[in-house]
């Protein structure tokens, strides 16, 4: 059922010429919002689509339009030689802001890029990644952990987090680099210190996947860009150089290509951690994963895990108040068996029947053959 459920919605997809026309044209629309991109194509598809990269441009705020532009033109190629097989996109942010990749209209068109993507360009679900220089670093920092559930990997370059939560990266690897030199923001104190709070959540949880890259000697620009993937110089470690000056030099393949291509998404985790402060606004969609709460819960975590063997699911923390969804398939749980779910106090034990309009429903919603489910079970959060 949801092979032929999908094939329905990739039907519908081509033969909507509207949406079409905004793909052939570059330009998405939302509201009186337009997200332009270029996109090349390299290599062949394979068996399971092409990688595809989203790559966003530097420039931001107190930048004008023109010289946007150029950053935008820019990135069209900067990563584009170490890509040896997939689709390159580059955004144009839509608004000549510092936070010009992560407007609130953004997050609803990344969404649609990567659906049209999949629909129209045979791309891969389960290898989107997403990489940015300069503003395009902050865009990374603030879009891969509202999305986190989009990707497979992520590369941060020479941006800002500023103050985001990083805790909705538990399943999504990211690299974080940035030059010893770049002193303008504290980028270059910042970066290993998020390297450092990346350790932390490590240590507690497990996952939370990373690498971090200070380059010796570099101003705001270096290289994690070669297209032969030239091993560059950089700081054996980070938290020893910004803690105690440690000045030990490495060399280390700082492509961000190769790191990203090192790693595939895996959209249905047996354990979720998800952050609800940490949301992006306007998406159509109210899912993380196999979790789905109301867009107006905006704050709390959940930490929830399933386990095929014994049929359960464990609501192992729940901060955050309110309806919780649980999302379910046959690839997640056995519906031969009834479903034991708990919180640690309160226990419910029932079978599942697969639901064509709740399949339907989350097939049109996300877009992503990994994101179908047919069957669901309701929680309250208190």
């Amino acid at each position: 059922m949801r092979r032929q459920v999908w094939q329905e919605y990739i039907t519908q997809m081509q033969e909507d010429t509207a949406r079409r026309k905004e793909w052939k044209m570059r330009e998405l629309a939302y509201g009186d919002v337009v997200m332009k991109f270029r996109m090349t194509v390299k290599g062949s598809a394979g068996a399971n689509g092409y990688p595809l990269y989203l790559a966003l441009h530097g420039g931001g705020f107190g930048i004008t339009p023109d010289l946007n532009n150029q950053q935008w033109n820019n990135m069209g190629v900067y990563y584009l030689g170490g890509v040896q097989n997939g689709i390159y996109l580059s955004p144009r942010g839509i608004r000549d802001r510092w936070n010009t990749h992560f407007q609130k209209e953004s997050y609803l068109l990344y969404d649609r890029m990567i659906e049209d993507a999949i629909a129209y360009e045979h791309a891969d679900p389960n290898r989107v990644y997403i990489l940015g220089f300069s503003a395009g670093g902050d865009g990374v920092y603030g879009i891969a952990p509202r999305m986190a559930d989009r990707f497979a990997a992520a590369n941060m370059s020479a941006g800002h987090p500023n103050d985001i939560c990083m805790e909705n990266m538990y399943r999504l690897p990211i690299q974080l680099q940035v030059g010893a030199l770049d002193h303008f923001y504290g980028r270059n104190k910042i970066t290993p210190a998020y390297g450092k709070y990346l350790d932390e959540l490590q240590a507690r949880y497990g996952g939370f996947e990373h690498n971090v890259f200070v380059h010796w000697q570099k101003p705001h620009n270096f290289r994690d860009n070669h297209p032969e993937f030239e091993k560059q110089t950089v700081y054996a470690d980070p938290i020893a150089w910004l803690e105690n000056g440690d000045e030990t030099t490495v060399t280390a393949d700082t492509n961000a290509i190769s790191f990203l291509d090192r790693h595939m998404r895996t959209p249905l985790p047996a354990r979720v951690i998800w952050n609800l402060s940490v949301r992006a606004p306007l998406r159509e969609t109210q899912s993380f994963y196999w979790l789905s709460m109301p867009e107006s819960v905006q704050e709390g975590r959940v930490i929830a895990s399933y386990d095929r063997a014994s049929n359960t699911i464990v609501l192992e923390e729940a901060s955050a108040k309110g309806p919780l969804t649980i999302l379910v398939n046959e690839e997640m749980l056995d519906f031969d068996r009834p479903v034991t779910v708990t919180d640690g106090e309160k226990t419910i034990c029932r079978r599942l029947t697969p639901d064509r309009t709740l399949l339907e429903k989350t097939t049109r919603e996300r877009g992503d053959m990994h994101f179908q489910f047919c069957a669901k079970i309701e929680w309250m959060l208190s």
